[in-house]
């Protein structure tokens, strides 16, 4: 027989963590954590194997607790309960496994709500119950709940654990959450509370209503309110579904209704707390319910909700008026009712503090497994039988009840078949009574037998085949067995029945249709685990109808083999809202034009129109909406429209220089007054480009207003404005005026998407504008390579919580790499050919809430399907594109550009239009959001390359820096020659060209600033005579040429800078140029203070050598080559620098500062805060949830779950 466990109870050590906010230079915060011990007063678990804890401690089931909680291996069902005392708003639960063992959860169910026989399953994105859990014994979990949740009482259901090495259940967790005050009205249908306006009215600009409620009825009015000027507020359930009515106002002259109306939420109805917001401003409103939110737009032009007198909550109830003609009153309670900051609830019970709040006794349960049922006790060799109870369900068939008569005398059984109720008697079948029973509402049985008479009645419907029925998967309450309700608490705690995969005490159903996931109006269908889309007449399919059954273009149906003319159905946007819709396609051998005719082809007679009352031709395109005709204009190579105004003394552009009395309207209503055949936005006719106009005073034929019929026609080409919407004719009101305008079809020819290529030649990437594919997307794209790998495209942020890649790793294989639920995982598609032959393919990849996949050509699709009602998440990323769809839609880059939003056009970023531009020959590096400044080419060093490294020389004391160890090789030397242009340095430098910048400050002469020697006798010098002037001396071969920089006197202690710039025969700033030899051969070193070069040195160049350079220089570069910045930034371990006497580091002076913004991570003298809590922080990092009351607190608790046993059997 097998033993029921028992409800244990304990008092147990949690740890309650509080968490307070701090302001700190006004923009940062800084959490404190303090930890003290409190005592539970009551914990529950459904059994305990052992106890993991002293005889006289206290079990503690907290975080890094030293027990934790394992029950029974003989308990069926285990959990793990706690009753908080109070209620709170949860935020996360953390969990752990068992201290040093191998038990922990993997997988487990949570409940919350207010009582303790009462349940609400936590509901993940994506309509799935089962939260993630641990991996081990000793890392923690956090599940974040996405929509916060109030509950006195949790209680949590493992579903899955470790089993490998002796390994069960095991538990420790916290919760994460915030105190939280009840404020709560039973309402019984025929009560109503009435909020009196000040001033008996209310005029607002912006609202902010919330408001709580559970109800076991379908239909209430939860709140009404009134203006005498058409505004209207009124918040009702209706069907389980709640609808938001609201107007700012009506207009009857200008006949506007400015009523809207909202709906969100299903089943709600089902006696669970759901939590209700309404958010507006102005025309704007913000209709949230639990976790869905619903936007929409007041109509009208008014912004102010203007109400009278009153606001009803909970119901209406005046005199002659029990309640609103359309709605009945509210059934149920409601908690924190607040209108605007003023809790409605607060102040009714501080007048009436006798409002009743009841025990409600009805407890549903959820019958979740393929092998549920409950087995309860009936009244043995009782002549009559009444059995009743409420059922909701989204199966088409099931078993609702059997039961077995005595004696052998037959059975009963009720079922669920194609959405009817269905019974057998074993001997008879009668017919199915009930429509459409598995709408996921409630629905009451009643059943009744007695004297051979048995009466069935389904929502009060009464009525009297056979099928196989599957298992029941729902709900069920209410259950009376001859008259007398079902206590199940006391039939299984006296083990007068049984069950199987059950869950009591909560109706765990869900409306995974609600919002519909599947798109473009495909049709939802669901159990109680799953749905299904049929997409049957969408023009789309896939597992959520996203993907288009057509191709985008008529192009793209010729490049696939189609070479017939004739109609096709095309969907320019593939997976996008636009519908498909059929056009003609015209097939040509190189080119598929697309046509798409309308009402004006055959052309419209107009007459009697003026310039102030034109006549306005709409152009109605067939088969398709204004939208679909744009988006095939703007995703064509090329467009053209015929366009023809034949005249009788009908003036058209009137030009030269009138106001147009015709035009005609393209794109986005804008105006156009150019006519076919012409260039756009010029104001003239075809004619008047070929010169071939009736009158050449104008520019139109039809301009010259003659008694005589002429024609003004041509194509209209520029795309950007096409397709033609209106034409406007404005001058047919004279006697015998007249005119006859004709529209030709829309041709356009090509697809600008399929032929957007680009080419990477190195190793590089592009990135991406904002992204938001929402839980389906699709990408496709044409590669072709003959590299072996590669990755094409990527999107994750930093802490990788959303990541998708679609790479080729290997010559056959792709991967579509994503990131769903708790991890990442991929789908590999193996190619049976290799994909880098250099020919074209095509990638296709897809992501929904039910699976990912990925195909390649014809191949077939590789699928990775997911675990019921997955919710998938991804994240866009700054950057640039080019030659891509997202969802279907190619995007047009160059039409979102917008400054401040950092879209640019080209895809330029930061480097562009910096505000600081990288000095000193800096090179910018793109960051798109920001930029850096490369300074490793110049003598500078900051942020933007502003900072000039500098030294000060004492008397005697020299820099070398050594630009090459041996001369150059011939080999080299050729292949330098072979190829010489201006910006090559396959040397290491430029022979033909050379580039000489520094500055410097001294009061002393003479001096060698800068000498350059060479393993040639060549020399590049620059010389501080004894009068302060500056020479250059320049040795080329076998001359040595000198130039006076400047005459002034440089040696007055102020700083000076030289920059020198020679290419072949120029030097740069000289006023001479070189006539002789024009390569500097082979350099050797860089002297800095003076010259201590080996060998013979020139007479000039000793006399000013002496006693050497005192003073200040800095910046000095020549070419690629720094030598102070070597020596005091060295980014090597052993720096061609030798100095000789006292070489300091100095700032000349020479460059003015920049005074521009310096990211803090690129600061040094920025101190992170973060660095002072960091050792706090990384400590409880795991512990720690913002939320928006003033405190915060973490609660380690414990739950408990019942185990019941139940002749009835449901289910």
């Amino acid at each position: 027989m097998h033993t029921h466990p028992q409800r244990h109870s304990c008092d147990a050590a949690l740890f309650l963590f509080c968490l307070c906010n701090t302001e700190e230079h006004k923009t940062r915060s800084i959490l404190y954590k303090f930890k003290m011990a409190v005592t539970i007063a009551l914990v529950m678990i459904s059994s305990q194997s052992s106890c993991n804890y002293a005889p006289n401690e206290h079990p503690s089931f907290s975080l890094s607790g030293s027990s934790g909680w394992s029950p029974s291996p003989r308990d069926r069902q285990p959990w793990l309960q706690v009753d908080l005392g109070r209620k709170y708003r949860l935020l996360a639960i953390a969990t752990q496994g068992t201290f040093n063992s191998y038990d922990w959860v993997s997988k487990y169910t949570l409940l919350y709500g207010d009582r303790p026989d009462s349940w609400t399953p936590y509901i993940m994105k994506g309509g799935n119950s089962t939260l993630p859990g641990n991996w081990n014994y000793y890392q923690v979990k956090r599940n974040v709940f996405h929509y916060a949740f109030t509950a006195k009482h949790i209680r949590l259901l493992p579903l899955a654990w470790n089993t490998e090495n002796g390994g069960k259940i095991g538990v420790r967790l916290e919760l994460f959450g915030c105190s939280y005050d009840s404020y709560v009205l039973q309402y019984d249908g025929d009560d109503s509370v009435v909020y009196m306006y000040p001033g008996k009215r209310s005029r607002t600009l912006h609202d902010h209503i919330a408001i709580n409620f559970k109800t076991l009825y379908e239909d209430g009015l939860l709140l009404h309110s009134e203006g005498i000027q058409g505004d209207l507020l009124t918040l009702e359930l209706k069907r389980g579904r709640l609808y938001l009515h609201i107007s700012l106002g009506s207009s009857v002259i200008h006949k506007v209704d400015g009523r809207v109306t909202l709906t969100a939420g299903s089943l709600l109805d089902n006696l669970h707390w759901h939590y209700v917001t309404i958010k507006r401003y102005g025309r704007q409103v913000n209709f949230t319910v639990d976790s869905q939110t619903v936007t929409g737009i007041c109509n009208g032009e008014f912004t102010h909700l203007d109400l009278d007198t009153q606001l009803y909550v909970g119901g209406v109830i005046e005199q002659n008026l029990p309640h609103l003609p359309t709605t009945q009153n509210f059934q149920g309670c409601l908690e924190n009712v607040f209108i605007n900051g003023i809790n409605i609830i607060d102040k009714a019970q501080r007048e009436e503090p006798d409002i009743r709040i009841p025990d409600n006794l009805l407890k549903p349960m959820t019958f979740a497994g393929p092998n549920n049922y409950l087995q309860v006790p009936g009244f043995f060799r009782r002549p009559r039988m009444f059995v009743k109870f409420k059922f909701r369900s989204w199966d088409y068939t099931g078993l609702l009840m059997f039961t077995r008569f005595a004696d052998d005398l037959g059975a009963l059984e009720l079922g669920l078949s194609e959405g009817q109720i269905n019974k057998d008697c074993m001997t008879s079948f009668l017919q199915p009574l009930g429509y459409r029973l598995n709408d996921g509402y409630w629905h009451t049985v009643d059943l009744a037998a007695r004297d051979n008479l048995l009466t069935l009645t389904i929502d009060e419907e009464k009525l009297l085949k056979s099928y196989i029925l599957n298992r029941f998967h729902g709900c069920m309450q209410h259950i009376f067995i001859d008259d007398e309700q079902l206590d199940i608490d006391i039939i299984l705690q006296r083990q007068w029945g049984r069950y199987a995969e059950l869950l009591l005490g909560t109706c765990g159903i869900t409306d995974r249709c609600t919002p519909n996931p599947c798109e473009h109006e495909g049709r939802c269908i669901q159990s109680l685990d799953d749905f299904i889309c049929l997409c049957e007449n969408t023009g789309y399919k896939g597992e959520v109808c996203h993907m288009s059954v057509y191709k985008e273009s008529c192009e793209a149906y010729r490049l696939s083999g189609k070479y017939w003319s004739g109609n096709y159905t095309i969907d320019p946007d593939l997976s996008g809202p636009l519908k498909p819709f059929e056009v003609y396609c015209k097939m040509k051998s190189y080119k598929a034009w697309t046509v798409i005719l309308h009402d004006r082809v055959d052309g419209t007679k107009v007459t009697g129109s003026s310039i102030d009352r034109p006549y306005i031709g709409d152009v109605n395109y067939w088969n398709a909406s204004w939208d679909d005709v744009t988006a095939l204009a703007n995703t064509s190579m090329y467009c053209e429209q015929w366009i023809d105004y034949s005249c009788y003394k009908s003036r058209l552009l009137n030009t030269p220089n009138g106001r147009p009395f015709g035009y005609w309207i393209g794109r986005g209503n804008v105006s156009h007054y150019y006519w076919g055949g012409t260039f756009r936005e010029v104001q003239m006719c075809g004619c008047a480009i070929n010169q071939t106009c009736t009158d050449p005073k104008f520019q139109c034929n039809c301009d010259a207003d003659y008694r005589q019929w002429y024609s003004d026609k041509g194509y209209l080409d520029f795309r950007d404005h096409l397709p033609v919407r209106k034409v406007v004719v404005g001058d047919t009101n004279r006697t015998g005026s007249e005119a006859h305008f004709t529209v030709g079809p829309l041709r356009c020819h090509g697809d600008r998407n399929i032929w957007n290529t680009i080419a990477f030649t190195k190793p590089t990437y592009i990135t991406f504008p904002t992204f938001k594919p929402g839980s389906t997307a699709d990408i496709s794209f044409h590669f072709k390579t003959y590299r072996d790998h590669g990755v094409f495209l990527e999107n994750s942020d930093e802490q990788l919580r959303n990541f998708i890649r679609i790479e080729m790793n290997t010559t056959h294989d792709l991967l579509f790499i994503f990131m769903v639920g708790d991890g990442i995982i991929n789908v590999t598609l193996h190619s049976p050919v290799p994909l880098n032959d250099n020919e074209w393919h095509f990638v296709q990849a897809e992501i929904n809430v039910k699976l990912a996949r990925i195909k390649v050509d014809y191949q077939p699709w590789a699928v990775r399907r997911f675990p019921g009602q997955t919710f998938v998440t991804m994240k866009p990323f700054l950057g640039c594109l080019r030659g891509l769809r997202m969802n279907g839609v190619p995007l047009d880059l160059e039409g979102k550009v917008n400054e401040e939003q950092g879209i640019r056009r080209n895809c330029t970023g930061q480097c562009l239009n910096a505000t600081i531009p990288c000095r000193n020959s800096g090179q910018c590096i793109e960051g798109y959001a920001s930029y850096t400044c490369d300074c490793n080419n110049t003598a500078f060093d900051g942020f933007y390359c502003h900072k000039d490294i500098g030294a000060y020389f004492e008397i005697g004391s020299w820099l070398r820096y050594n630009i090459r160890k041996k001369p150059v090789s011939d080999e080299a030397a050729w292949a330098n020659w072979i190829d010489p242009h201006y910006d090559n340095f396959s040397l290491g430098y430029n022979d033909t060209a050379d580039d000489i910048e520094f500055s410097f400050s001294t009061v002393h002469t003479p001096a060698v600033l800068l000498y350059i020697s060479s393993f040639v006798q060549d020399y590049i010098a620059v010389i501080l005579k004894t009068d302060g002037s500056v020479d250059l001396r320049y040795k080329l071969g076998l001359i040595t040429h000198k130039y006076q920089l400047t005459h002034r006197n440089l040696a007055d202690g102020y700083p000076h800078y030289v920059n020198i710039t020679r290419h072949n025969r120029t030097i740069k700033t000289q006023v001479h140029a070189l006539t002789a030899v024009t390569v500097f051969d082979s350099p050797k070193s860089m002297f800095l203070g003076r010259v201590m070069e080996v060998g013979d040195i020139d007479y000039d160049i000793q006399r000013h050598n002496a006693p050497g350079f005192i003073g200040c220089i800095s910046g000095v570069r020549y070419n690629v080559y720094a030598p102070l910045k070597a020596f005091f930034r060295p980014n090597e371990t052993d720096p061609p620098v030798t100095t000789q006497g006292y070489v300091s580091e100095s700032n000349c002076g020479a460059f003015p500062p920049v005074l521009g913004y310096v990211p803090w991570e690129a600061d040094p003298w920025f101190t992170s805060i973060g660095e002072f809590i960091c050792p706090i922080m990384h400590q409880y990092k795991n512990n720690i949830i913002l939320c928006s009351s003033t405190h915060l607190c973490t609660f380690p608790f414990q739950s408990i779950f019942i185990s019941m046993m139940t002749l009835v059997y449901f289910g």
